[in-house]
């Protein structure tokens, strides 16, 4: 039967009664789980060590509580936001940030449990080893003073906040993107610094539920994004008084009276802000450090992410990795995707290679920015003659029926073939859009045969099909469902 093992426990590990394994998965996340479930399914026997908290960043400290706490910031904003319709009232939403925090933690504690604590006897084959810090050795590895012995190992420790190197900022208490999840009172202001997927999300949401908020970053809001998705985001977060602060370099973090005070430098001279509290989420580093990477040839890149192939195969013959500790995507579905090719190539089960062509991401901001494929900018660079198509929400009957038409969608095709290169997404429905966008990339469609598509009127989605057509007409020339 499955068996938790407390490290140091000296009794028998596994159903042979032994500490050896077919396969060790170093890390209980996302891409542990799904490593080891992987591995358990064709009948191979896993030892999987904790890293932390079993569940991993998703569920404890990343993607379930700042969903929760985003949607929480929706309901409220939802009062507010209703007196866009004719003969709607708004009405003012009262938040207890506590109640909201506790709530929040409730969740992460039912979900931890029911979707990785209560895994654990489903399969008989994985043993769990509580969290202890691994080390590799040769043959397996070793934690707190024992040998677990395999000839595959998969390292999936995965990744921690990133604290910027700013003049004074380790003497002002800066929060994490945790941090504020979990602040148990509601700050009267803060400075979020970093303009990425985090940092747009985080600001959005503590803004909507009652708090102050300076979004500061030294380029753009989301830089990898294409200019005209990034541009509506950042209209909509200033509609909504979040101050946005972006083109400028750091100079230093003091604390003040109540608060901190970030000097910023812009256009050559220098600007002080001021906040209560400073939060920042300008990106992670791998968990990867004591693992003893160095000393078995293991590469890793500057911020101590593993170099993957592929086949998710490290530089070390026998140890794969997947998940936030490589240097692959960055979200939690392709962690678990990664595990698993990296699992299958490990154990010789099948001969898988990581594909991320056709994978969707989304930023949770309102409207919520998703994508999928090659940015306009990735599509020249990899050689491609490139046409563009760009739609604003306004021509979306959605949009104007739901009286909120910010947003827009950009489409990316390749000027000989017309095939499909890449698409985002402005848009308060864009989550779900997306996919559709994925699967005309998954299998080959050219903007003509998306523009042709059948799409349900009065839908965020039908907006693909429109922005399809705008590569050749003039979609504003077109009544309602014609073309």
């Amino acid at each position: 039967m499955n068996q938790t093992v407390k490290t140091g426990d000296c009794c028998s590990v596994n159903k042979n009664g032994d500490d050896s394994y077919d396969l060790i998965v170093i890390g209980a996340g996302s891409a542990g789980f799904s490593a080891s479930i992987s591995a358990a399914e064709a009948g191979r026997r896993v030892a999987m060590v904790g890293h932390g908290t079993i569940g991993g960043t998703c569920v404890n400290v990343g993607c379930v509580p700042s969903k929760a706490m985003i949607w929480a910031g929706e309901a409220v904003h939802a009062g507010t936001a209703a007196a866009r319709f004719p003969g709607i009232e708004p009405c003012a939403q009262s938040v207890d940030w506590s109640a909201v925090v506790k709530g929040t933690a409730d969740l992460v504690d039912e979900m931890r449990q029911k979707k990785y604590i209560d895994l654990l006897p489903s399969y008989e084959n994985v043993t769990y080893i509580e969290e202890g810090a691994a080390r590799l050795i040769e043959g397996g590895i070793e934690v707190g003073g024992r040998i677990i012995a395999a000839p595959k190992v998969l390292i999936a420790t995965g990744s921690r906040p990133f604290l910027p190197e700013i003049d004074g900022i380790e003497t002002v208490e800066a929060l994490d993107s945790w941090d504020l999840l979990s602040l148990p009172d509601q700050p009267e202001s803060i400075l979020v610094l970093g303009g990425g997927y985090i940092g747009c999300e985080l600001a959005q949401m503590a803004s909507r539920l009652g708090v102050k908020v300076t979004l500061v970053t030294r380029s753009r809001l989301l830089p990898g994004v294409e200019p005209e998705v990034a541009k509506a985001l950042t209209d909509a977060l200033k509609a909504e008084g979040v101050a946005v602060e972006t083109g400028l370099s750091y100079r230093s973090v003091r604390r003040s009276d109540g608060g901190v005070t970030l000097t910023i430098e812009r256009g050559g001279k220098p600007v002080t802000l001021s906040a209560q509290r400073l939060v920042a989420t300008t990106g992670r580093v791998a968990n990867s450090e004591d693992l003893g990477l160095r000393e078995f040839g293991i590469e890793t890149d500057a911020r101590g992410s593993i170099k993957v192939g592929a086949d998710m195969a490290t530089t070390r013959p026998g140890v794969w990795a997947a998940g936030d500790v490589t240097d692959r995507d960055q979200f939690v579905y392709m962690a678990a995707y990664g595990a698993k090719v990296a699992a299958n190539n490990a154990l010789g089960l099948q001969d898988l290679r990581y594909d991320n062509v056709a994978m969707p991401w989304v930023v949770f901001t309102d409207p919520q920015v998703a994508g999928v494929g090659l940015s306009e900018v990735q599509a020249k660079a990899a050689g491609h003659d490139v046409k563009t198509s760009v739609l604003t929400l306004d021509h979306v009957a959605r949009a104007a029926a739901a009286r909120d038409t910010r947003g827009v969608i950009k489409l990316v095709a390749d000027a000989k073939t017309d095939r499909l290169l890449g698409g985002q997404i402005a848009a308060p429905e864009g989550s779900d859009a997306i996919q559709t966008m994925a699967m005309a990339l998954k299998f080959g469609m050219t903007s003509k045969a998306l523009g042709e598509t059948i799409f349900p009127y009065l839908t965020t989605v039908e907006g693909l099909k429109l922005a399809a057509q705008t590569f050749d007409k003039d979609v504003a020339k077109l009544s309602c469902c014609a073309g």
